[in-house]
């Protein structure tokens, strides 16, 4: 219990309120595109993840099928799987029962991803568990609030502010992640991939995000790994 209200303690954080602000700037997109108040609670709670839910609400708006738009906040999502797989390690022991796992990770996204992360080096690892079962549903209630007063006055909110507001998202997973990377390939892989962002936008604007992602990797590996061996010999 100690442990878990530590988790929910941490979840007060500069990171949290970035998100709250970027969720402000959602609320208010959710109640323009006609979704009911029950039916932006559900998205938050259960999507929970703000690029998924801004393209389910985008394919919506364009007329898309609800398998389409299912498609493409599945691949949207993609992204989360190896933020479980590198979270998962550090909170599993022998004693670790795997519906605990299951359930913890559908709480895995950016901002609770860095904050357990940058807290782990300083909680017990069979308290890890607990850690971020008070962590994790306490963003997601914290988001759920935030949806609900937004909702109420989005039409008092002028719509520079929302956008405003909602651009804060790219700008904290940038710097975010540039803070809680552990190796120097991570940071080459986000140096990289801004450098062909561009390129890729102009020769592939539809598959820009992809391109740049995947080359931008590519190559920061393969540095990572030529830096390695060089230090080595």
């Amino acid at each position: 219990m100690q442990w878990f209200l530590r988790g929910i303690i941490a979840a007060f954080s500069v990171p949290a309120l970035v998100l709250f602000s970027a969720i402000t700037g959602f609320a208010g997109l959710a109640r323009e595109a006609g979704l009911t108040l029950p039916e932006t609670l559900f998205m938050t709670a259960f999507v929970w993840a703000l690029p998924g839910q801004v393209i389910l609400v985008g394919g919506m708006l364009s007329g898309n099928s609800l398998i389409a738009s299912a498609f493409a906040v599945s691949l949207s999502s993609i992204r989360m799987m190896p933020m479980v797989v590198a979270i998962v390690p550090e909170m599993r022991t022998d004693k670790t029962r795997k519906w605990v796992l299951y359930f913890l990770s559908h709480f895995v996204a950016v901002t609770s991803w860095v904050l357990a992360l940058q807290n782990f080096r300083t909680v017990p690892h069979e308290r890890r568990t607990a850690f971020y079962a008070g962590l994790g549903p306490t963003l997601i209630l914290g988001s759920l609030i935030v949806t609900i007063l937004v909702y109420a006055v989005a039409p008092k909110l002028p719509p520079a502010v929302s956008a405003g507001l909602f651009l804060l998202t790219p700008i904290y997973f940038l710097t975010s992640l540039w803070g809680s990377a552990r190796e120097k390939a991570v940071h080459l892989g986000m140096i990289f991939g801004l450098a062909f962002g561009p390129v890729f936008h102009i020769f592939t604007p539809q598959f820009d995000l992809l391109g740049a992602g995947l080359s931008g990797g590519t190559v920061a590996f393969g540095s990572h790994l030529f830096l390695k061996r060089r230090r080595a010999v």
